[in-house]
């Protein structure tokens, strides 16, 4: 399983999100490279489909099925209800990947 944490530098977010995505992965017992890409400017942003800072994907997929279809959205912080993505989000993207056949 790939998960890749999206960011800009600065950002006040990146590192707790990370954690937590750190968190649940070895509370689910799962094998993860999680990789950190730093989007430095809007023209990496716009190749990578930058969605605000952090971005966190599983498999390709954002974690939050709404945000899928959306573009680039600018060097910006990305909001999720309560600020950081929640453990039960990382979680549920965490399953549906495995769901899809990425490996444990």
């Amino acid at each position: 399983m790939r998960i890749e944490i999206l960011y800009f530098p600065g950002c006040p977010n990146h590192e707790p999100a990370v954690r937590r995505v750190r968190d649940v992965v070895a509370c689910e017992g799962l094998a993860a490279e999680v990789r950190e890409v730093n989007v430095m400017d809007e023209c990496t942003g716009e190749q990578l489909g930058f969605l605000g800072s952090p971005t966190i994907r599983v498999d390709g997929l954002d974690i939050e099925p709404g945000a899928r279809g959306a573009k680039f959205a600018g060097l910006a912080c990305r909001r999720y209800p309560g600020g950081l993505p929640s453990e039960e989000m990382i979680r549920t993207a965490l399953h549906e990947a495995l769901a899809m056949g990425g490996q444990a």
